[in-house]
């Protein structure tokens, strides 16, 4: 059979010797050491030394985004496809950076989708689609296309990060924008800004006019005239209204950003029902319609406790702790090589959520038991077996490393569930009466023995203080400026994609296409693998241009992996194969290699 290899060379050069690959090389090397300005440099001296060379046009893009210069890198994103059209690295590299320009994201989905055509073999196609779906919201195709990322290199260690934000149920860094609409994010986050300033606005005077007009019907008995000031606040809301409306200037994507963003949505539903209830509430007021019972200042001041912003930020703490399947993601995100301190820092986040959720199943528990049957209580002692095991895994693996507040609000919730089963199994009337009537009219009472109502109390205070943690911790990152025990703190993993080499043909491969008599296609179609006889050239890019029968061009457009086959009459015994894929270029084949094969025939020294 002989040698079989591929032509790129891992030689160095003096720095004005180099050639194009070895400046390409020396400028991934800069990129990975962090110095995108240095790697933009050298990529653009490949360039100057070899114009057909699609890696250096990849690596100048790489380089521009890593600047920050999304509008640059397309250009040379885009030359790279040109140059080679059949380049799945190409493909990814120009997904990657059109998904950053407003109006291009489908664009980005198709070029993802044929890097995935051209090269099923390769998890980073799946993961880009796996990227586009996340940063859209659709959670259950990122998922999809994360695990088929993983079926293929289950080490990826961003399809493992992604696929726990996605079973998380990430929210985005903008979740009122969909990046598929033709409009700037900035236009679209004024807008956002526009309406939550209103909402907060509208929602903080309502509230401070409604306590001081129920404080002057109560306190001073002139509710006439604070109804009149409240109708004069009810006038100040026009100007402060028409102000943020001005400022919302892309109305028609008004109504899908609220539903995008449904925490938007409900501030901004809250503080125009807040407006309809206080001119409800003035309106009822001056009628007296309605019974003593019923008497509107109670209402006005229960509606502030309802649509106020503690309320509002209470329910989003507890819905948004039981969004995802938080245990899911534990087990997914693994710290691996480039994504470990991202993996470590989301999987601290979902310890916490699980936290959350089992503080909130042990409350609700507690206050049963309390209000309704103490021995209720018992069950208390199975809320925290899923925290603790995903806490004991996460230890094992040291994702959160370092974390004592996690530590210590984890075990005092431990130890608030075990304190609060023992009051219950030992009786809370006993805890109830025992603590009205004294130590000992407890004991001359038969209740229960003292120490199980400071069981009830060390659970109590247990479950207080795991809140209290909480806070603080939450204290300590906005006090640091660093993440915090929440979901704002998920980062998605982006690592650089479309920064590998190339397959290059050098020139003992490119003599032999040039001067072969037969050339044979191998292609495939519904009815199996089939071989065509074509003529190639070479071009200065290092494609392969044929022109072959027309039978192929329909099965190369299914599946453009194709085998090009080639003997060299000069040096008999020699054979190049070049697998690629295969793009219709006008009237002829372009072939772009992703591995080249040569070697020799054996000699009649070889016959057995």
């Amino acid at each position: 059979m002989g040698r079989v290899g591929t032509d790129e060379s891992g030689k160095t050069g003096n720095l004005p010797d180099r050639s194009s690959r070895e400046w390409c090389e020396e400028a991934l090397t800069r990129l990975n050491a962090g110095r995108p300005e240095s790697a933009l440099d050298a990529a653009r001296r490949a360039a100057d030394l070899d114009p057909g060379s699609e890696w250096a046009h990849r690596l100048i893009s790489l380089a521009h985004e890593r600047l920050g210069r999304e509008a640059e890198a397309v250009p040379a994103a885009e030359r790279a496809v040109e140059l080679a059209r059949g380049s799945w690295q190409a493909r990814l590299r120009l997904a990657a950076v059109l998904r950053r320009v407003p109006g291009r994201w489908a664009e980005a989905v198709e070029q993802a989708g044929l890097a995935r055509k051209f090269a099923p073999e390769e998890p980073g196609p799946e993961v880009m689609l796996g990227d586009l779906a996340l940063l859209r919201g659709e959670h259950a195709r990122a998922e999809r296309s994360y695990r088929a990322a993983l079926a293929i290199d289950p080490a990826d260690p961003q399809a493992r990060v992604n696929l726990g934000l996605a079973l998380l149920r990430w929210d985005r860094p903008r979740p009122h924008h969909d990046p598929a609409w033709p409009v700037d994010p900035r236009e679209t986050g004024r807008a956002r800004r526009a309406l939550e300033v209103w909402s907060r606005q509208v929602r903080l005077l309502l509230a401070v006019a409604t306590q001081g007009i129920a404080a002057c019907a109560l306190l001073l008995d002139r509710g006439a005239e604070a109804r009149l000031a409240g109708c004069a606040v009810l006038l100040l809301l026009v100007p402060l209204t028409v102000r943020q409306a001005r400022r919302v200037g892309v109305w028609p994507y008004a109504r899908a950003m609220l539903g995008r963003d449904p925490w938007l949505g409900v501030s901004v539903v809250s503080a125009a029902l807040s407006v309809a209830a206080f001119a409800a509430w003035l309106l009822l007021g001056a009628v007296r319609v309605l019974p003593p019972s019923f008497d509107p200042v109670w209402a006005g001041l229960a509606g502030i406790v309802v649509l106020g912003w503690p309320a509002l930020a209470a329910v989003r703490a507890l819905a948004e702790s039981w969004r995802g399947r938080p245990l899911r993601a534990l087990a997914v995100t693994e710290p691996a090589r480039e994504g470990e301190r991202t993996a470590r820092r989301n999987a601290g986040v979902a310890l916490w959520i699980v936290l959350g959720r089992t503080w909130s199943v042990l409350v609700t528990l507690v206050a049963w038991a309390l209000v309704v049957e103490p021995r209720a209580a018992v069950a208390a002692v199975a809320v925290p077996y899923p925290m603790v095991r995903g806490y004991l895994r996460a230890r094992r693996r040291a994702h959160h490393r370092g974390d004592l507040w996690l530590a210590t609000a984890t075990w005092l919730v431990v130890a608030a569930a075990v304190a609060c089963a023992a009051g219950g199994l030992l009786g809370a009337d006993g805890w109830v009466a025992g603590s009205a009537a004294g130590p000992a009219a407890e004991s001359a009472a038969g209740w229960v023995p003292g120490w199980a109502a400071w069981a009830w109390r060390a659970g109590l205070g247990a479950v207080g203080a795991a809140a209290l943690v909480f806070a603080l911790r939450g204290l300590q990152a906005w006090w640091r400026g660093g993440p915090g025990p929440w979901r704002s703190s998920l980062l998605m993993c982006d690592l650089p994609v479309g920064a590998g080499p190339s397959v290059a043909l050098n020139p003992e491969v490119r003599q032999t296409f040039s001067y072969a008599r037969s050339i044979v296609l191998s292609y495939g179609d519904a009815l199996g693998p089939r071989v065509a006889g074509a003529v190639a050239s070479v071009t200065s890019s290092g494609e392969l241009r044929l022109i072959a029968e027309t039978a192929a061009w329909a099965a190369i457009e299914e599946d453009p992996r194709v085998a090009v086959f080639a003997t060299d009459p000069l040096q008999r015994r020699f054979w190049v194969e070049v697998r690629g894929i295969a793009r219709a270029d006008s009237d002829v084949l372009r072939v772009t290699p992703k591995q080249v094969l040569f070697g020799e025939f054996p000699g009649r020294h070889q016959r057995r």
